[in-house]
């Protein structure tokens, strides 16, 4: 019997066989870079929008809470404790304010509010800590600002001094997302009337209505600093609260 050898190859792979093989590696490669890059930049924009709502979160609580505080006054001073707000004068809350009919809130505008408070009982304001506090909203460097007991304005919101470049993760930018009052005019405060909450006061207007200041609400439009790597664009929110101040209305 005449036996007849197997003509396939056995000798390996030819070139053009490589060749394929290197290019649908290639193209497994290339979409799985695709796709870890994609989760990658979907995870960095979560990051950085928990972040920046982490951080909003927590500033327009520590507003609320100590707005809150305005006019408590345990003792019941009937008169001068109340000081001076803050007008860049050397020793402005040594002085007692002019304006004691308006008790703890001192100065009270769209975009900015200082409010005292005899936290340490001791029928003075201003001899201990965070006993006057005033934020400010800057709106050229879409920060807010805060000030304890006439020590300087110190970055609250936005752009924080001292911190390192790139930590930065909101703007804030009520003007921008055009959050005004019932005048129109652009603001991150409102004040509502003690007797009628439906009654919207302008106290920057009118002075006098100071007293008759039941509710104030708060709100900070705000942008996250860096863009969203996915879709190129910063994201925006827009959180408010009501703050109810009971000792200015009951002292």
């Amino acid at each position: 019997m005449k036996v007849i050898k197997g003509v396939g190859r056995t000798d390996g792979f030819t070139l053009i066989e490589i060749l394929v093989a290197l290019f649908i590696s290639l193209v497994v490669l290339a979409a799985i870079y695709v796709s870890m890059s994609s989760a990658y930049r979907s995870t960095t924009g979560v990051d950085r929008y928990i972040a920046a709502q982490q951080d909003v979160r927590a500033a327009l609580n520590i507003m609320a809470m100590e707005i809150s505080m305005a006019s408590y006054n345990p003792n019941f001073i009937p008169d001068g404790i109340w000081k001076t707000p803050p007008n860049g004068s050397s020793n402005p809350c040594a002085a007692a304010s002019s304006h004691q009919t308006w008790k703890g809130i001192q100065e009270a505008t769209p975009t900015s509010i200082t409010v005292q408070m005899d936290i340490g009982e001791s029928n003075n304001i201003g001899d201990n800590p965070n006993e006057i506090i005033r934020y400010s909203f800057d709106a050229p460097n879409e920060s807010v600002f805060r000030n304890s007991n006439c020590g300087g304005d110190v970055s609250f919101l936005g752009d924080i001094t001292g911190a390192p470049a790139g930590t930065r993760t909101v703007r804030v930018i009520n003007n921008t997302l055009a959050i005004q009052n019932g005048n129109q005019v652009p603001a991150i405060f409102r004040y509502f009337d003690s007797k009628d909450p439906a009654t919207e006061l302008y106290p920057d207007i009118a002075p006098s209505d100071i007293p008759n200041i039941r509710r104030i609400d708060i709100t900070l439009g705000v942008e996250t600093e860096d863009a969203d790597p996915n879709t190129g664009q910063r994201k925006r929110m827009i959180y408010s609260t009501s703050v109810l101040v009971r000792n200015h209305v009951s002292n």
